[in-house]
């Protein structure tokens, strides 16, 4: 029964966690995204820096990892950028949603401190960054306009 307990426990929102949504999306041009992805991966927790760059997730850590076989360790999450990669187009980065730990929050860091630093690597800063091109949405399909007679250009 208690490990139950533990297991809910874990999953029970965390006191001191930030979760922001970048809106619009920040999106990160191809020469800077190429640029932070190897500063990234230059900078990875497993080769003595404290960043770990996948797919999805961008991992802020306050440490290098030094547990066995590369794992975390001693090493604890700072805060998580959420990324889209080939989003809008083939080789951009989209920058979406942002979190910081409550370890993060009693550091002092912000979610613009984050993602800052992330887009640091590419000359960019949150504030400076591209930002998705929001359309309005389609005009809705109303019935009323299907009865209408079609005019013909010819």
């Amino acid at each position: 029964m208690d490990d139950w307990l533990g297991f809910i426990a874990s999953d029970a929102p965390d006191e001191g966690v930030v979760t922001e949504v970048i809106r619009p999306a920040a999106v990160i041009p191809e020469e800077s995204a190429r640029t932070i992805l190897m500063d990234l991966a230059l900078r990875d927790v497993r080769v003595g820096g404290l960043w770990e760059a996948e797919p999805s997730v961008w991992r802020r850590f306050d440490r290098a990892w030094d547990g066995v076989n590369g794992t975390p360790g001693s090493a604890e999450l700072m805060g998580t950028i959420q990324v889209a990669y080939g989003v809008p187009t083939r080789y951009e980065i989209t920058l979406f949603r942002a979190t910081i730990t409550k370890l993060g929050s009693q550091g002092g860091w912000s979610v613009s401190d984050l993602c800052n630093e992330a887009l640091g690597f590419g000359g960019l800063t949150l504030e400076t960054c591209p930002r998705a091109d929001l359309k309005p949405p389609p005009r809705p399909f109303h019935f009323h306009d299907a009865g209408r007679p079609v005019t013909s250009s010819f």
